[in-house]
């Protein structure tokens, strides 16, 4: 399975790094994102390429002085030559943001606008409350309901003792 991956690899590696495809009509370039790149992610911690691609001469004498004893290395020049391969250490691809601040921000703010846009509706678009909300109309909605005896199986009907007068316990 791991000779597969490789291979696997290898192949796209050998198709990702031709610059130019023969056509039937000439040259045709491959786009750039079909070539290896380097980015930072958790995901895929090690990138198809160096961070750093044009070395300036002092990262030239590390990469010398990289293939001897690395004890004879500094912590510094260590550091140098892991910023030479990659820009930021996992540590710091993983360490949060403050990006949940403006999230919530955000948030917060539609919900206030929409809570206003509500006022603002119940005050100037919708009419008043029909008369049929008052209490005394649904006191008179109820017993109209109970002398007409609506649902007496199971409804309302059922639950309303006529002899009493009262609800049923």
């Amino acid at each position: 399975m791991l000779a597969s991956r490789a291979l696997s690899l290898a192949g796209k590696r050998a198709l990702s790094t031709a610059v130019c495809l023969r056509g039937g009509h000439g040259v045709a370039k491959i786009d750039s994102y079909a070539l290896p790149t380097y980015i930072d992610e958790r995901d895929t911690p090690l990138p198809d390429i160096c961070y750093v691609q044009n070395l300036s001469p002092d990262q030239v004498s590390l990469k010398e002085k990289e293939k001897g004893s690395w004890a004879a290395l500094s912590n510094e020049e260590k550091i140098a030559l892991y910023h030479i391969s990659f820009n930021q250490s996992y540590a710091e691809m993983t360490q949060g943001s403050a990006e949940w601040k403006t999230v919530c921000g955000g948030v917060f703010f539609f919900i206030g606008l929409t809570a206003l846009v509500l006022f603002w509706q119940r005050k100037y678009v919708y009419g008043p409350v029909p008369h049929t909300f008052d209490p005394e109309y649904k006191a008179k909605e109820l017993q109209r309901m109970l002398d007409m005896k609506v649902n007496q199986v199971q409804g309302l009907a059922s639950k309303w003792d006529y002899e009493n007068k009262q609800w049923k316990k």
